[in-house]
């Protein structure tokens, strides 16, 4: 067994995308790998195959290596619930709720899990790719490190470091954090990735030069700006769809400040008819109210009370009631389901403070909070269309009313998802719920597309997106030099 890690002189510098291509490069190569993250801090997150649940984007390199996602993957996931607070889940199931200061004193026994889910993968694989989080020079969060250098410098594991040249500023990134590295965490940092250029390369070349004969370690590429890759995002939303390009279906989803599994929108991105925007706070305000739509979605939640009283603050549900008078459809998705029925209620407080909010009266259901989270992956059919789809469900909370006897969807039998009379409203626990193209086409029908171009069968683009990642890899990186830093 060898482990390689990847780190980043920041948030969102493209160590995710460089762990899932350099999984799917050796997957291809016939290499088991598999991909690791010790910690990581997302509300886009998947179930695994075990019943557990990790990061999303850990689960994306699951696929790209060609392996079931496993909770063993992503050890340790924290889910914010406020800005001080997360629901910390250890090894794929829910160990309770911290704030960042418990936490931080937390993580001696956390790195018991980190380590044991590491050997259990050692045993079953070649090669584990492993992705830091955030940067390693986060000099406040050094104690006790689980996630960066941490984590390397307990299993004495190589270490590349990934530098984002896009947003500006990437020599200073690569030897500043060096800087302020240990003696130790330099030297098992072996050299360096760029990231996101665009360009001639022999304009960069003069500063490659010097970043060698500045650090003394080597420059395995420099990997080039990938024009409209959409892959599963860690947590950061991207840009709206495709706005003037010939869409003819507008859909509007409320950023939400604690919003989850937004990448349940990526095949409305890819809809060459779709024009998706997500609105935002900053969005909003005199003279500049909501969008007009063809479909609003509720999206899914982490803190389902907070985020309705949020809702609410920024006007949505008036604007709601008056896009259901003029004869547009709202779909709800988990926590954004759970928004629509009579009420929520967390009694012991599982989300929030304790207590109870009006829904938006949609649906004739209410909602209880209660201990333990459904975690599963499902298949069915979408009715009355008789499609076929699939996802997985990831939430807290039951819900129950008469609601539930008019469903969207069949399930096994289970009623987790309700359809109003006059389908104007929709409502589903089920994450994933366009990633099939014929469910996707479906679902767009109702709402009034329905000569529609050829819709993104998101589980297909997913592989694709992964093969064109690898060859980018496999053109502009010293794979060679790499792979003899796991023994390949």
């Amino acid at each position: 067994m060898a482990t390689l890690m990847i780190q980043g002189t920041t948030s969102d510098a493209g160590k995710s995308t460089v762990v899932a291509g350099l999984c799917r490069v050796l997957a291809r190569r016939g290499v088991s790998v598999a991909p690791f993250k010790p910690q990581n801090m997302a509300l886009n997150s998947a179930v695994t195959v075990d019943g557990g649940e990790i990061g999303r984007s850990t689960a994306l390199q699951a696929l790209a290596a060609g392996v079931e996602p496993h909770s063993d993957m992503n050890p340790v996931l924290l889910k914010p619930e406020s800005d001080r607070g997360a629901q910390v889940i250890l090894r794929g199931q829910v160990h309770g709720h911290m704030d960042a200061l418990d936490y931080h004193a937390y993580k001696r026994t956390a790195r018991e899990s980190v380590l044991a889910a590491w050997q259990a993968l050692s045993a079953r694989f070649d090669v584990i790719i492993a992705e830091g989080a955030g940067s390693p020079a986060e000099i406040n969060l050094r104690a006790n490190d689980i996630a960066n250098m941490g984590f390397a410098e307990m299993v004495d594991c190589p270490v590349v470091l990934v530098g984002d040249i896009d947003r500006g500023g990437v020599f200073a990134q690569l030897v500043g954090t060096l800087e302020l590295l240990s003696e130790s965490e330099r030297s098992r940092t072996r050299g360096f990735i760029v990231n996101r250029f665009r360009g001639d390369i022999a304009l960069l070349e003069p500063g490659l030069d010097w970043l060698v004969e500045r650090t003394g370690k080597p420059v395995y590429g420099t990997l080039p700006y990938l024009q409209g890759l959409l892959l599963d995002a860690e947590d950061s939303i991207g840009r709206h769809g495709r706005e003037g390009q010939g869409a003819k279906l507008k859909v509007v989803v409320p950023a939400l400040p604690r919003i989850s599994n937004h990448n349940d929108f990526d095949p409305l991105r890819l809809h060459p008819q779709v024009d998706l925007t997500f609105v935002g706070p900053n969005q909003i305000g005199p003279g500049r109210g909501i969008p007009s739509a063809d479909l609003i979605i509720l999206p899914g939640s982490k803190s389902t009370r907070s985020d309705l009283a949020w809702l609410r603050a920024q006007g949505w549900e008036a604007a709601i009631m008056r896009h259901l008078r003029y004869g547009g459809q709202v779909l709800g998705i988990c926590g954004g389901f759970q928004m629509l029925g009579r009420a929520v209620h967390d009694p012991d407080g599982l989300e929030g403070p304790a207590g109870s909010t009006p829904g938006l009266g949609l649906f004739e259901f209410e909602t209880r909070m209660v201990a333990g989270k459904q975690l599963r992956n499902v298949s069915g059919r979408l009715l009355p269309e008789d499609v076929p789809i699939d996802g997985y469900e990831i939430h807290n909370g039951v819900s129950e009313g008469p609601a539930f006897a008019r469903p969207l969807t069949e399930l096994g039998g289970r009623p987790d998802d309700a359809i109003s009379s006059d389908g104007q409203v929709m409502g589903t626990y089920l994450h994933g719920l366009f990633d099939r193209s014929e469910a996707c086409a479906a679902l767009l029908a109702r709402c009034g597309l329905t000569a529609q171009g050829a819709a993104v069968d998101y589980q297909v683009h997913r592989q694709q997106e992964l093969d064109r990642l690898a060859d980018c890899l496999e053109a502009h990186l010293d794979l060679a030099a790499i792979g003899r830093l796991v023994g390949l």
